[in-house]
């Protein structure tokens, strides 16, 4: 596991010598996921869910979904989401990416135009704070994370707009951030430029310590995509391309992996320590066999009890629900990105 830390000095000569590497690390992994040492896909478990979709209006001022790419609670019981406008980019575009909705699926407020390119990670903090990531640059947008009040009002921007870098002060590809209970601010970053890791600020947006790095084996990453945390403080990675959830402790120290929730593209852990996996990349070459869809279980032990599968599991093409998000009804909310859509599973009762 490579770590940045220290002096901005230090963190370049670090992050220069960790570069260095990528070449050998992505030429010995070569283009694909190692295999799943033996595990069997996990594909036949009850759907206790019936599927709502379209659920919700659409944003203020939209004519139609953009890609889904977010969607979560705040503590004060709306519900928050994000899309990616309706080119797959936010670049010269009018649409606000953020649309705020109570839980009946009325529209809100929006906010957000002008500042993304490619709208990627989203989370919504415990003070109710709105998080997002722009995770690819274009001119004088992206490679940034920004801070949101509730009603939308910028309060806090991590990176510089259309920078790509690794170092205390950029990013390249931010694809998630999560705030832990103290508010310090984890973000992952790397959507195949080779610079996984994940990075750590103070909440003034101060920059700690960054650990990780290319590779496939204990603490590295290909693609980290997702972010979330236990009731015991440990930090949940979904480390996509290489097939499997990573464990560690708050400081990054690897604690274990898990391969039995598929191709983690979003993964959402609510106060019971319940885990939802949004797969939306299996079945093809990505991860052969592995249906498309979400899987529940427990964050403690690592085992599933239910399967929402996709409409399209069986797919070639990326498709499903990248985003996942719970309500404290219990119902789960899926962000799809290639068929532009908001959807909304409610438990059968």
């Amino acid at each position: 596991m490579t770590r940045f830390k220290g002096t901005f000095a230090e963190v370049w000569i670090s992050a220069a010598i960790a570069l260095g590497a990528v070449v050998a690390v992505v030429g010995a992994c070569g283009p694909g996921p190692e295999a799943d040492a033996g595990v069997e896909p996990v594909n036949d478990l009850p759907n206790p869910y019936e599927r709502i979709e379209p659920w919700a209006e659409l944003p203020l001022g939209a004519t139609q979904w953009g890609q889904v790419t977010g969607v979560e609670q705040g503590p004060d019981g709306n519900l928050y989401v994000m899309h990616r406008c309706f080119e797959n980019s936010c670049a010269d575009r009018p649409e606000d990416p953020i649309a705020k909705y109570d839980m009946s699926g009325r529209a809100l407020a929006s906010w957000g135009a002008g500042l993304f390119n490619y709208p990627h990670g989203f989370h919504v903090d415990h003070e109710g704070n709105v998080w997002a990531t722009d995770a690819r640059g274009d001119g004088e947008l992206g490679h940034q994370v920004f801070k949101f009040s509730a009603d939308g009002e910028l309060l806090l921007t991590l990176g510089q707009a259309g920078v790509a870098g690794i170092g205390p002060d950029v990013f390249n590809q931010p694809t998630d951030v999560l705030v832990l209970p103290g508010g310090d601010i984890l973000v992952t970053e790397g959507h195949g430029e080779g610079n996984d890791r994940v990075v750590r600020f103070n909440p003034e947006g101060e920059f700690i310590d960054a650990w990780g790095g290319p590779g496939s084996g204990p603490g590295q990453f290909r693609t980290p995509h997702a972010i979330a945390r236990d009731s015991q403080g440990r930090i949940f990675i979904g480390d996509r391309a290489n097939n499997r959830i990573q464990i560690f402790q708050e400081d990054g120290t690897f604690l274990e992996e898990w391969r039995q929730f598929s191709r983690p593209s979003g993964i959402f852990i609510d106060e019971d320590d319940t885990i939802y996996v949004a797969d939306s990349e299996s079945w093809g070459p990505d991860n052969p066999g592995w249906k498309k869809g979400i899987r529940i279980g427990s964050a403690r032990d690592g085992s599933i009890s239910y399967f929402i599968e996709d409409i399209e599991s069986m797919t070639q093409e990326h498709s499903g629900a990248e985003a996942v998000g719970v309500d404290s009804e219990g119902n789960v909310y899926g962000g799809v990105v290639r068929r532009r859509m908001l959807e909304k599973h409610v438990p059968v009762r």
